[in-house]
């Protein structure tokens, strides 16, 4: 009983102890132009940094192979753009149509579906109109 009463009181010391060390926390006011430079500054990296993702895709090498370039010529160029630039560009990729021919071919047959089920075609033997 007395070991543990010992020990116990150990571990209280050096818990409290420990918790008595925590450094203070310092605080500085911001401003939001600040806060938005920084911001900007981080997301020129991410552009980059995305930029680079990309040309370690497959698909993205044999596109750059047709038009006569290899994924270190790309890389280079990539690093040469500015921040401004480089997200014009992935602004481009992120802006581009995706799934292209399947997203219109989706497209056309929930028109005609849907026309069907509304009875002014009749294109899909399975549907049956509403009226």
């Amino acid at each position: 009983m007395e070991k543990s009463k010992r020990l116990l009181s150990i571990l209280l010391i050096a818990s409290f102890s420990s918790f008595t060390m925590v450094p203070n926390a310092q605080a500085v006011m911001v401003s939001t132009e600040q806060a938005a430079q920084a911001s900007a500054a981080q997301q020129g990296g991410d552009h980059h940094a995305r930029l680079g993702d990309m040309l370690a895709r497959a698909e993205v090498q044999a596109e750059l192979q047709r038009y006569g370039l290899t994924e270190e010529q790309a890389r280079e160029r990539i690093a040469a753009l500015t921040d401004e630039e480089a997200a014009a560009l992935v602004k481009r990729v992120d802006d581009a149509p995706a799934g292209g021919i399947i997203g219109a071919i989706l497209l056309v047959f929930f028109v005609l579906l849907l026309t069907d089920i509304l009875g002014l075609t009749k294109v899909f033997p399975f549907t049956r109109s509403i009226r």
